[in-house]
């Protein structure tokens, strides 16, 4: 007797089970590295965001300090300017709980001119990245 053996191509093969799971991996995988890389962007943005209000507040700090000097000085406003273009800026006690660092630096470029600068620096990965903000400061009094 022979029998006929009848041919069912109805199911996958497991050469194409293989192979459709091998395809679904590699997207997924591509899915997912771009959601990382999605995921530390945002991350540096948001710390870029903040080294730089923390730069801003470090300009305003000196800002005051030149303000304070020149409307308080006991001995008048051109003596308060002197004061605070000669003196070094007082020391900031850095905070400890922070992965930022920030540096203030004065130059005097002239008598009546003072550049402020602001280098806030911070790790993130493997990687230290800075802000830095300037601003010149003048004698506004007469």
């Amino acid at each position: 007797m022979i029998k006929l053996f009848k041919k069912n191509n109805g199911g996958f093969t497991l050469v194409e089970t293989l192979v459709a799971l091998s395809i679904f991996t590699v997207s997924l995988l591509g899915i997912m590295s771009v959601l990382a890389s999605g995921i530390s962007n945002t991350n540096y943005s948001k710390q870029k965001i903040i080294a730089g209000y923390l730069a801003q507040e470090g300009i305003e700090y000196v800002r005051n300090l030149r303000d304070t000097a020149v409307l308080y000085d006991a001995d008048g406003a051109q003596a308060g300017w002197s004061s605070f273009r000669d003196d070094a800026l007082p020391p900031l006690d850095p905070p400890t709980s922070t992965s930022f660092s920030r540096i203030i630096s004065k130059t005097v470029t002239n008598s009546d001119e003072v550049k402020i600068s602001s280098d806030v620096s911070w790790t993130q990965g493997s990687g230290t990245f800075h802000v830095i903000f300037s601003e010149s400061l003048f004698n506004w009094v007469e």
